[in-house]
């Protein structure tokens, strides 16, 4: 069994590798480089660009810039972070001028380029039209928000196409274009991993978005823009997708399509975000800030205990979308005094937009009672405003993987293991040790960097005490003689430099944390390029069958009594686990690395691989 195990190991590396070198060898043979241009940007430089320096380029590269249409980025630095506009034109010397002649007025980025030191970005394709010039201009705006050391992306709004000719050429002529503008700047063009690993970028409304989505924030806007019109209160949309369907997308981007769609009509407009997770409010707060709506409307991203507390039902709010509304609370907590915080955003928001998958409901104080929640769903849908996304956006997976994960996961079943594909790979484990070092491995690769060891809560965890043993100086995960400190453990020993080069980040995102273990509270909503999941002894195998055991967890939150609407006291252990390992499982893009403390599980798992 050693061998079969160690060969599926090889094919499974071997695959992912001859995946990324037939994609590498495919982009540098296909597409002609760009041409990119860096001048300081001021009018005269802009002169002399036009008149001299172009004047010795070859003859087909002064074609492309002067007769072509072009995408341009101005850039400033201030202190140590820099601001930047992202554009296009047809005709790159008359757009730039007319941004110096308005550098007067009160456009505030326009003022920039005078006063600042600015930089110019010209970048040309000999297959330039309108079409690809403008996903080409989004691409960079989304990369552009996603850059740690920039502050401000200037631009409005996106404007995504669909078909036209050449869009299969996008991607391999965007790598390029990056790649040319590292070379001319590598503070404000970092590498492409490190963008699309940031959580910014995951969350960032500036996605192109599916058919799916697009037909989702075309209905909630409709929807929204009608009940605000006929002077409708307390209306519900309900968007149920399961985790890696895209609701955080669709919640960010039609979140700030609405902003930008009543700006352009000069109306105002009351709009709040919300979700009950820490991490998450600090990602939403960043794209806020970069995009200026911080600025313009204040505060607009809290918790829902906070809404609720500086809001009034006679004095609603226009609109309140729920990001993770599966995390709200359904009984009164510490500063929440309510009994259900989506009924008291309800009576806070004219129209409210809901995000919700109950598989990730985790604790007691989030449970659903299934018939108060059907009432929810049922107002939603009787005014047609009930959505289902079901297209699998996060896992690389095919649909037997996917269907694997799900048995395991949703039906407590381990089915045959389906042979890995191209960009996804599960293996399992006979050690936690040999998985940690995978992990690492992983985690120094740049396509994989975002890759961590994740576990159910079953060891003990306090963030207001330290560990009665003196010996022990973190709370720990142990196994044998393996352990390794539970996420946040390590931060307090950074320096004061390393703490604010931190600041902002999500877990995974922080590097100290590859020497951690992370847990449903630092990881859920967010995405792993490989999960290393490990599954403690609340997770079993007895009788052909998984079997999730409270008294093994340490997570009082989900194992504790739940009191309910009758009155009567409940459990509710054996579910909330099984979404919390479902939560774990489904973290990872590109893999999923599993290690089984129960013996009997860990056969199984192996069995489930060796049958391939």
């Amino acid at each position: 069994m050693a061998d079969l195990v160690d060969q599926h190991e090889i094919n499974c590396s071997q695959v992912i590798q001859e995946a990324l070198l037939n994609k590498f060898t495919k982009m540098n043979n296909h597409v002609a480089n760009p041409v990119i241009k860096q001048i300081i940007d001021t009018p005269e430089n802009l002169d002399y660009f036009e008149k001299v320096s172009l004047l010795s380029e070859k003859e087909k590269t002064r074609e492309i810039i002067e007769n072509f249409p072009t995408v341009y980025i101005h850039s400033w630095k201030k202190s140590d972070y820099y601001e930047v506009y992202v554009g296009e034109s047809n005709d790159i010397f008359k757009r730039t001028r007319q941004h110096y002649d308005a550098s007067t007025d009160k456009t505030k980025w326009q003022r920039n380029i005078a006063e600042q030191e600015a930089s110019l970005y010209i970048i040309g394709h000999e297959h330039f039209n309108k079409s690809l010039t403008l996903d080409i201009e989004n691409r960079l705006m989304h990369y552009m928000m996603s850059v740690e050391r920039v502050k401000h992306v200037h631009n409005l709004r996106d404007n995504p196409q669909t078909g036209y000719y050449p869009m299969d050429e996008l991607e391999e002529l965007f790598g390029k274009i990056w790649r040319g503008l590292r070379k001319e700047n590598r503070d404000l063009f970092p590498s492409e991993s490190k963008i699309k690993d940031s959580a910014i970028f995951k969350a960032s409304p500036l996605h192109k978005l599916t058919r799916e989505q697009n037909q989702a924030r075309d209905l909630i806007v409709r929807k929204v823009s009608q009940a605000l019109e006929n002077g409708e209160t307390g209306q519900l949309i309900f968007i149920d997708g399961e985790a890696g369907t895209g609701k955080t997308v669709l919640n960010s981007s039609t979140f700030y399509e609405l902003y930008c769609l009543f700006e352009e009509r000069d109306e105002k407009l009351n709009c709040h975000l919300l979700v009950n997770h820490d991490e998450q409010i600090t990602v939403y707060e960043q794209i806020a800030e970069k995009l200026g709506l911080a600025e313009k409307y204040g505060k607009i991203i809290s918790k829902p205990t906070t809404f609720i507390n500086n809001h009034t039902a006679d004095k609603p709010v226009d609109v309140a979308f729920v990001d993770e509304a599966h995390l709200l609370l359904t009984q009164g907590k510490q500063s929440y005094r309510g009994e259900n915080q989506l009924k008291d955003i309800l009576e806070r928001a004219r129209v409210t937009v809901v995000m919700f998958d109950e598989n990730q409901i985790l604790t007691t104080e989030q449970f659903w009672e299934s018939q108060i929640l059907e009432q929810y769903r049922n107002q939603a849908r009787k005014a047609g405003n009930h959505i289902v996304l079901e297209k699998q956006l996060r896992m690389m997976a095919d649909p037997d993987t996917i269907d694997w994960i799900d048995s395991f996961t949703k039906k407590g079943q381990i089915k045959k293991m389906p042979e890995s594909s191209n960009s996804y790979c599960i293996r399992i484990f006979d050690t936690p040790e040999k998985l940690d070092l995978e992990i690492q491995k992983k985690a120094k690769e740049s396509d994989s960097a975002l890759s961590r060891v994740i576990a159910t809560y079953d060891w003990e965890y306090s963030s207001n005490r330290h560990p009665e043993d003196r010996l022990r100086k973190y709370w720990e995960v142990y196994i044998e003689k393996w352990h390794k400190p539970w996420n946040r453990e390590l931060e307090p020993e950074l320096s004061r430099r390393e703490k604010r080069s931190i600041a902002g980040l999500a877990w995974a995102e922080q590097p100290q944390t590859i020497g951690e273990v992370g847990s449903t509270f630092t990881i859920q909503g967010f995405d792993l390029n490989y999960a290393g999941v490990i599954l403690g002894p609340s997770v079993k195998y007895r009788d052909e069958k998984i079997i999730f055991d409270p008294t093994a967890s340490y997570n009082q939150k989900a194992i504790r009594n739940r009191t309910l609407s009758d009155g009567t006291k409940q459990k509710f252990g054996e579910t909330l686990i099984q979404h919390e390992v479902r939560v774990l499982m489904t973290r990872g893009i590109n893999g999923l690395y599993i290690y089984a403390c129960d013996p009997e599980l860990r056969k199984a798992l192996k069995d489930s691989e060796a049958n391939q």
